[in-house]
């Protein structure tokens, strides 16, 4: 009985491991789960969103009767952000591109900085100011939610790890 317990035991984990790992050859395999599958092409398209989001109007200013992006603000009160959107965004894909370790770990860093950035942005954008709250337009919204998906693609990462 105790050996035909650990004999179904033992088919279990097999059946388990197959369904787990797509191609196993010479110590490496592949993780199957549909999550980590595209989480490369997801994070560059996330990243060029995220420069394309850059040009968009972020806000509408009625007093000025002019259009925020991440480019221009009246006078260059704000800043231009999507510079460091830009950069940030290049060395994402760079990072999404490199199928090391200490790449994805770097590309965490990365995301997390530009996620603070784009809150930070968003939040100094979109504030009200003596009175007058700007109209929020696509852009701002393109900008947190690519960061997002960067973010999230950064944490699960489409990486071949090698077997002990």
């Amino acid at each position: 009985m105790a050996e035909r317990l650990g004999r179904g035991l033992q088919n279990l984990l097999q059946q388990f491991e197959s369904a787990r790992y797509l191609e196993r050859s010479e110590g490496n395999f592949t993780p199957l789960p549909s999550s980590m599958k595209y989480s490369t092409i997801i994070g560059i398209t996330a990243a060029i969103a995220l420069i394309i989001a850059c040009f968009m109007p972020w806000t509408f200013h009625p007093d000025l009767q002019k259009y925020f992006t991440g480019f221009y603000s009246e006078q260059n009160i704000y800043g231009k952000p999507g510079k460091l959107f830009l950069i940030l965004s290049f060395i994402a894909i760079v990072l999404f591109l490199v199928p090391k370790v200490w790449a994805k770990r770097t590309n965490w860093l990365v995301t997390t900085i530009t996620l603070a950035y784009a809150i930070k942005s968003y939040i100094l954008f979109t504030s009200c100011y003596s009175g007058i709250c700007p109209v929020k337009q696509p852009g701002i919204y393109l900008v947190m939610i690519s960061v997002g998906i960067m973010v999230i693609a950064a944490i699960l990462p489409d990486l071949r790890l090698k077997e002990k």
